[in-house]
């Protein structure tokens, strides 16, 4: 359960040597994260608006093995790594070319409306069970 979401280094995401500041490749793999779930077939807009539930970001480990620059085309890649009644935990990396940039394992857990833990939607779960 593999996806693929290609974008482009702005000049906005970089800093004045032209380098993708560190803190935007979590922006990257939030966008990400947001096409894996939209190509599940997943809206969390409605998921928040019917439910009160959403995701939060619980832990990221991450490692920048080389820089981006300015223009650069990047694909950011996200993989379904585990996953418990509560909680996702996604693979991703960002690419350039067949160069790795970046990689980063992140656990997001599902939250109700007042922001406690709470199992995924039984739709998603459903999704997610192999095949």
């Amino acid at each position: 359960m593999s996806h693929r979401h290609a974008l482009r280094v702005y000049y906005e995401d970089t800093d004045l040597a032209g380098i993708v500041y560190y803190a935007n490749y979590l922006k990257f793999i939030e966008r990400g994260r947001s096409e894996w779930l939209r190509d599940l077939g997943f809206d969390q807009a409605a998921m928040k608006a019917e439910t009160g539930q959403v995701f939060a970001v619980r832990r990221v480990e991450a490692d920048y093995l080389r820089p981006a620059h300015f223009d650069d085309l990047l694909e950011v890649t996200t993989a379904l790594a585990d996953w418990t009644a509560a909680r996702i935990i996604l693979d991703q990396m960002v690419l350039r070319g067949d160069d790795l940039l970046f990689t980063a394992r992140v656990t997001l857990a599902c939250l109700d409306a007042r922001g406690r833990p709470n199992r995924l939607p039984a739709a998603l779960a459903a999704v997610l069970q192999p095949g």
